[in-house]
Order: C-alpha cells, then structure tokens, then sequence
C-alpha cells in the first residue's frame, strides 16, 4: 500500500485500534470476576475481615463454543486424541454439559459432579481437603481437577479407570458420592425428566439414551475442559521473552534442574503434559497409613480470627468414612509393590487447583515445595526420584511463580460457560417420591 493511504487513513486505522484494544480489555475484564471462589475466604484468620462475596447476579457466566478447544490445538499441549467411538460434537458436549450441572442425578436430588469439580475453584473444591457427597458423606480423596483430563491415561487417583466414559459413572453410582442405586434406576429416572430423550436421540442418532451414550455425553464435555497457552508456554514454546518473568525463568531451571521436577511432571520438545502418565510413591500415603499425620486435636475456626480445639475423637465419630488406610494402586491390583502408589497429577493451572496430594493434607504451593524439598516421607517403597533438594528461599520463590505461571488462557472463558449452565434441580414434575410422577412403583 501507498505512503499515500497511510497518510489518509491514518486516524480511522488509530481509531480501529484503539477501538479493539477497548473491545478486548472488556471482554478480559468482564471474565476476569469469574475466576475463583464466589466467597473470596482471603484474610478470613482476622478477626478484622470483611466478607467479599461476589454478587450471585453479576456471575451469570458467558456460554462459549467449547468444541473448539477440542479441535484447535493449543500452545504447549500435544494434540488431543479423539476416542474412534466417540467423536466430539457440539449437541455431545451440551448434553454432557447439562448432566455435569444436573443436581436430579443423584439420589436424593441434592448433588451434581460440578458440586465437587467446581468450576470456578479450578474444577476441583478449593474449601475442603476431601470430597463429601450426598448428606455429608466423607470420602479418602481429594477431588481431582477436570482441567486438561483427556489427557490421561489413567483416571482417579489409584488409576483404576483408563477412559471418561467409563469414569463417569463410578461417581454416579458410588454410595460416598451420588448414591444413585443402579444404572437402570439413573436411566430411568433421566427417562422420565422432561427433555433427555430428545436431547440423547439429537446427540446420538439412532442409539438414544443408554449406559454407553450416558457416559460419552459427560466424557465429551470433561474432554473440552482442555487449557494452555499459559504465560509459560507462550515464553517456552511461543518464543515470546517478555510472556513471563526472570523470575518464573529462574524457577524453570530449579524446575527441570536442581528441584528433578521434570522427571515426573514431564516436558517434551513441542510440549508439556507436566506429569508422566505413570504412579509414584512420595511417602504421603505411607505416612498417613502409619499414623504419622495424625494429631489428637483439629484447630476448628467458627468465625473470623475464632477458632477453638476439638477432639479428634469427636470428629471421627461423626465421619461416615471409616477407612483410614488408603493404599492407593495396591487397592486395585493387590501386588504388594504397589502399596502408596499415586497417579502424578498435571501442574496445569496449579495454582487453581488446591488442595494437593491425593488427601488434600498440603493447602497451598508453599506446603507441597517444603514438602518435596524435605525429600517426602522415607519408607522402604518411597520412589527414588524423591530426594532433599537443599533449595534456598529464593529458589523456592523463583519455582513458586514458576508454577504460577502455568495457568491457561483460556481458563475464565471455561468457567464463564459453566456458571452459564443451568442447574438441574427438582421439580414438581420430576419422578419422586413427593410428586405425582414416581418411578413406576406406585402404578
């Protein structure tokens, strides 16, 4: 083009620009209240807090096409692997969507998995060491993050599941969990509620509602969950020096380095999953299982700055989980060598994602580095990529924020769309006991 052209058009191509920069900082400012729990808990150990709740009606959330976060590749990430025998679609993923949030997929009509995976809270529970289900159930586990989950190979912490689709309903049917009672009684049920028919016969022409299309339905959506192009990535693979700090760069040479991170939460050439598809024993299951995080007394808080000491005793003669003894993959194959071995989780947005270890026992990055740079807890099976690491305070800064750095772009654009779902909950026309409408032992 002309020096010409430039020279007259040069006010209308400044006010284009700067007419998409402000289209641009709206948009990231509009999602940016998103991220993060609705009841902001930060500084709440004062006695001076004051609450920062987030406005329920301003948090109506922003429907997004998520298909394409399953069909574009993203910045940091291998292609993602589509299973032959369920190939993605958009009615898949809003079905999907739609039983995530669905609350009537629970026994008692009170629980959804997005009441453990919340979205905003990383896909996880931030609040809570270990899951609870239905009337308060408590379970072994912490909940795991969906974000990035097509990527593995083994599913639940004792990697006892190898796809989605078949995840799905281990969850749905566990008694700790859901509780529904079998999968007749779920599919009935989802039967009955107006709607699903048609949306299983629009998803899955020809097959309809059943156990196999249930469970591709919600793998669909888990599988659009998928975040990169972190700062991390666009300096790392992007090339792009000024996408993080001197001190995230730092912190990548403790990470791939000095701290062996890497040999566990792993990085390829033209990606980084951050974790290796394979199980690792750290010591936090063998100290639990000896007793050796155990105390007599819980410091329970009751309000800003008030807490008070309560017996354990107490608190485990009101917990519904008498298991203490978790074994990990040992549960599921019984190979004596297998005792305390855990699934490496990603370190994609781990800063989203607290708290961590398979038992929740470390609430934030700072915990689990002291942790790693002790050399875990020894025991005749404890990997031995675990060592004391010797890190000093500001290499321990430095891989802090290098973590930090690992949170995707797209992160408040996935939990806009989710707090956009609607939620699943009872109605007068739904099968209950207290309706009209019963499961057909009435009739």
């Amino acid at each position: 083009m002309s020096e010409t052209f430039f020279k007259g058009n040069m006010n209308k191509i400044l006010l284009v620009l700067i007419f998409s920069s402000i289209i641009h900082f709206a948009s990231a400012n509009e999602l940016s209240n998103y991220s993060g729990p609705g009841d902001n808990k930060d500084g709440y150990n004062s006695k001076n807090y004051e609450t920062n709740s987030l406005s329920l009606s301003d948090r109506k959330g922003k429907s997004a096409d998520l298909i394409k976060f399953v069909t574009l590749k993203q910045l940091g990430l291998p292609e993602l692997v589509i299973p032959e025998n369920n190939p993605i679609s958009r009615k898949k993923i809003e079905l999907g969507k739609k039983l995530f949030f669905d609350r009537r997929l629970s026994l008692n009509n009170t629980m959804s998995c997005a009441m453990c995976h919340v979205p905003e809270q990383g896909f996880t529970s931030n609040e809570i060491r270990t899951a609870v289900g239905i009337e308060g159930r408590s379970n072994l586990r912490n909940t795991p993050t969906l974000l990035n989950v097509a990527y593995n190979k083994f599913l639940f912490h004792d990697a006892r599941e190898y796809s989605l689709e078949n995840q799905v309903w281990q969850p749905i049917l566990a008694h700790s969990e859901m509780a529904m009672p079998s999968f007749g009684f779920t599919l009935k049920k989802l039967e009955l509620i107006s709607g699903y028919k048609k949306l299983f016969e629009e998803a899955f022409p020809g097959e309809g509602m059943n156990m196999i299309t249930f469970g591709k339905a919600i793998a669909s959506y888990e599988r659009s969950l998928v975040s990169a192009n972190s700062p991390f990535d666009r300096w790392y693979f992007g090339g792009d020096e000024t996408a993080v700090s001197n001190s995230v760069k730092e912190g990548f040479k403790i990470f791939v380095g000095k701290g062996n991170c890497a040999s566990c939460h792993s990085i390829d050439k033209s990606h980084a999953l951050f974790f290796d598809n394979k199980l690792h024993n750290t010591g936090v299951g063998y100290a639990e299982s000896m007793g050796m995080l155990n105390s007599k007394k819980t410091l329970v808080q009751l309000a800003p700055g008030e807490y008070v000491e309560v017996d354990n005793k107490i608190i485990q003669s009101v917990n519904q989980q008498k298991r203490k003894n978790d074994l990990g993959l040992y549960s599921i194959t019984e190979n004596p060598s297998h005792r305390w071995l855990f699934r490496t989780p990603s370190l994609r947005n781990i800063s989203l994602t607290a708290p961590y270890m398979h038992n929740g026992i470390f609430g934030n990055l700072d915990e689990v580095i002291d942790f790693y740079d002790q050399g875990g807890f020894d025991n005749e099976l404890l990997s031995p990529l675990i060592k004391k690491l010797n890190l000093s305070k500001i290499e321990k800064v430095n891989l802090k924020m290098f973590l930090e750095s690992l949170v995707g772009e797209n992160i408040d654009i996935l939990i806009a769309d989710a707090l956009a779902t609607p939620v699943g909950d009872l109605t007068k026309n739904d099968p209950n006991w207290a309706n009209k409408k019963d499961m057909g032992y009435n009739e």
